[in-house]
């Protein structure tokens, strides 16, 4: 332990961006030098990571996780393992922390057993529990987290409008109230129901993804406070629309002819552009992490880059109103009060 830089955690390692990163940090003699711990739902499933873990250098050490972000049973066991990891000094502390598993029905709607849209916990929830969970187990002088965004966080953004997801008005803002948030966390909101067409899923995985980046403002705002940790950053990336895992439950011609098919082609064509490669993105994404440089400077903070551009969060998204009534509401779902893993001022 005493030659490793830090760790590195990654959720949803299995398959697509997940697996890119993991490729990316195992071949790169600089990033291999950092313990890596990746997370997928069953560690005894996961035959992507396999696979690119078995061509991985033996200096590149490495633990899989199990870790199911809609159970939060398990997010919190999880958690617990790899912080009495880091305070036994078994691994270094987590010096990247990157929330990149994702899940999109594409309007084949589920839901968790405790009652709870699939969507919003397993891209949201589980991700915000587990951040709080690991803040103790950060690197305090140069952690960063990294949260994977998307452009369907935002209605306004020019390249929602060919999906045609928000041209309704009741769509045009995701949450004006605690009842709303309600709705999204229980999938009432844009259910499948009410609209069966792959854009109800579209809406639900956008607002899990704003609720993801609110949480990047609010949880920045709280670090900055905080006598020990206000040196962590929290960043933002959108990786751009990539073919992925992610589209397993899209139609036939979302999933092979678009996304296999002519999005490739662009991200061929036209780099950097919407369309990317997960190999691009997974470069973007580790450059967050870790590059300093005279856009971001030494200490990031509070930044969402499209890929390697500084970009803008939607307008709701930096509502502070909003961000700290998601922030209360989520905790009040978790249970949070008084964790002792967690530092008190973050209930």
């Amino acid at each position: 332990m005493a030659s490793l830089k830090g760790t590195i955690l990654i959720t949803g390692a299995n398959g697509g961006l997940g697996s890119a990163l993991v490729r990316s940090i195992s071949s790169s003699p600089e990033l291999r030098s950092y313990h890596g711990i990746c997370t997928v739902r069953n560690a005894d499933i996961a035959p992507s990571l396999g696979s690119v873990l078995s061509h991985a250098p033996s200096s590149h050490t490495f633990d899989v996780l199990s870790l199911d972000l809609t159970d939060l049973g398990s997010v919190r066991e999880a958690a617990r393992i790899i912080s009495a990891r880091v305070s036994k000094k078994e691994i270094p502390p987590i010096r990247a922390l990157i929330l990149n598993a994702g899940f999109q029905d594409f309007g084949h709607q589920t839901w968790t057993s405790d009652g709870y849209d699939t969507t919003f916990k397993a891209n949201y929830l589980g991700h915000w529990l587990l951040t709080l969970l690991l803040l103790r187990s950060m690197d305090k002088g140069r952690g960063r987290i990294i949260v994977v965004g998307s452009r369907s966080h935002d209605p306004d953004d020019p390249r929602n409008a060919s999906t045609r997801a928000f041209v309704e008005e009741r769509y045009k803002t995701f949450i004006e109230d605690e009842t709303r948030f309600t709705a999204i966390a229980k999938g009432t909101w844009s259910s499948a129901a009410e609209d069966p067409s792959w854009r109800s899923g579209f809406r639900r995985y956008g607002a899990s993804k704003l609720f993801l980046i609110m949480m990047m403002h609010e949880l920045q705002r709280r670090l900055n406070r905080d006598p020990t940790l206000h040196d962590i950053c929290v960043l933002g990336v959108d990786p751009g629309t990539m073919s992925t895992s992610l589209q397993r439950k899209a139609p036939w011609f979302i999933r092979v002819f678009v996304l296999q098919i002519l999005y490739p082609l662009l991200a061929w064509l036209r780099p950097p552009g919407p369309a990317r490669s997960t190999e691009q993105s997974a470069s973007d994404i580790l450059q967050a992490a870790f590059d300093s440089n005279d856009v971001l400077g030494e200490f990031p903070k509070d930044v969402y880059l499209d890929g390697t551009n500084v970009l803008e969060t939607s307008v709701e998204s930096r509502d502070v109103r909003k961000c700290r009534l998601v922030w209360e509401k989520s905790a009040e779902i978790t249970g949070i009060k008084e964790d002792k893993m967690v530092p008190r001022h973050y209930y």
